[in-house]
């Protein structure tokens, strides 16, 4: 790695060797200075920012699993680069064979106007409607498709895409906000 300056390198290959003897306080010092290093790495050859971080989560698990192969007398940019460099290259190799395998949709443009957000029922009064407005996106979503469209608490988290608890709260949180739109209303 080509940033890592002399000053580091020394520093790090010492935490590194004091990390093998079972220093945990240099080890965590050497994986937190590692981690902004990391990140540029892996960004300049992984446009996707959760793909990104979920591959310097990989690099940092592959150091601490192969951190027994560094040898202290080494310099210890190129055990870190070939760390990283793997962890991006099994990265790669894994998102090409899920590619490899997915096949386009036919009726692409049906299947996302039923994931798009859901529109407000015509049919409530205005009230209603303008307070539903209001609330934030995934509450009325939430909303929306338990007691509007009369989904299952199961079935509307499966269409959201989360955990049926994640979707009660979210109802929740809505109902409560409705109640307090509405309030406010009245007075």
């Amino acid at each position: 790695m080509a940033w890592i300056d002399e000053e580091r390198e020394a520093r790090f290959r010492e935490w590194m060797a004091a990390a093998q003897r079972g220093d945990s306080g240099l080890y965590e010092r050497l994986l937190g200075e590692l981690l902004p290093l990391l990140r540029a790495f892996v960004r300049g050859r992984i446009r996707d920012h959760a793909a990104m971080e979920d591959v310097v989560q990989n690099v940092l698990l592959a150091v601490h699993r192969a951190r027994h192969t560094y040898r202290p007398e080494r310099p210890f940019s190129p055990w870190l680069a070939a760390v990283a460099r793997n962890a991006v290259i099994d990265h790669l190799r894994r998102r090409q064979r899920r590619v490899a395998r997915e096949e386009p949709l036919e009726d692409a443009e049906r299947v996302a106007g039923e994931m798009a957000e859901p529109q407000i029922d015509p049919l409530l009064s205005p009230e209603i409607r303008a307070a539903l407005e209001r609330l934030p996106a995934a509450q009325r979503e939430a909303v929306e498709l338990i007691q509007i469209r009369g989904l299952s608490v199961a079935e509307a988290a499966e269409r959201v895409g989360i955990k049926p608890g994640a979707l009660k709260v979210r109802a929740h949180r809505g109902y409560r906000a409705l109640r307090t739109i509405l309030e406010e209303g009245r007075e």
